[in-house]
């Protein structure tokens, strides 16, 4: 596996090393030896999956603490723009966005740590999109920015997605008091 290091501290893409041959292909999507030697040490207790058509954007959500998450997400079919928003107080990145095709092709995973809103826009039919977690989800601590903040300034290349109505009415990053602070 390739780890690689973002312009965002601690929010790191991998690529892993994938063995094709005219079976189709394999690769490890997960390797907790390799995970921690990259200095990712979360114990991922929850495995989701969500199925969207094109055009569903999913965020941007996080859980505040206690019941913060971290995640590891992939794409088992099809691709997203997987997109994270930085809301640790006192971060060099605070307010910045990182943004990433994920896809079945490419394979390519991203590491997102506790103290970001992440989302992700459907960019094919029938996309199957998977994510660890670092804590169970909880209802009660679950919040969002939203999807086009002005301020944030995220280029979705789309002007109408489809929003579940609790993404129709997160708030904007300024009106949001962040309880996660960042540790250089």
């Amino acid at each position: 596996m390739q780890f690689e290091k973002t312009f965002i501290p601690d929010l790191i893409v991998i690529k892993p090393r994938v063995f094709e041959d005219a079976r189709g292909y394999f690769f490890e999507s997960y390797n907790r030896k390799n995970f921690v030697e990259a200095g990712i040490n979360d114990d991922f207790i929850q495995d989701n999956q969500s199925l969207s058509e094109a055009g569903v954007l999913r965020g941007m959500h996080f859980q505040v603490p206690p019941c913060a998450q971290s995640k590891l997400v992939r794409v088992i079919r099809g691709s997203v723009l997987d997109v994270v928003i930085d809301i640790r107080k006192g971060s060099p990145t605070y307010g910045k966005h990182f943004s990433i095709e994920l896809s079945e092709q490419n394979k390519t995973m991203l590491y997102i740590p506790i103290g970001f809103a992440h989302g992700f826009l459907t960019l094919q039919d029938q996309t199957l999109f998977s994510y660890k977690c670092g804590d169970l989800y909880n209802k009660s601590a679950e919040q969002g920015i939203m999807w086009n903040d002005p301020d944030i300034n995220i280029n979705w290349n789309i002007n109408n997605p489809v929003l579940s109505d609790k993404d129709k009415t997160s708030i904007q990053l300024k009106d949001f008091d962040s309880p996660f602070k960042f540790k250089s």
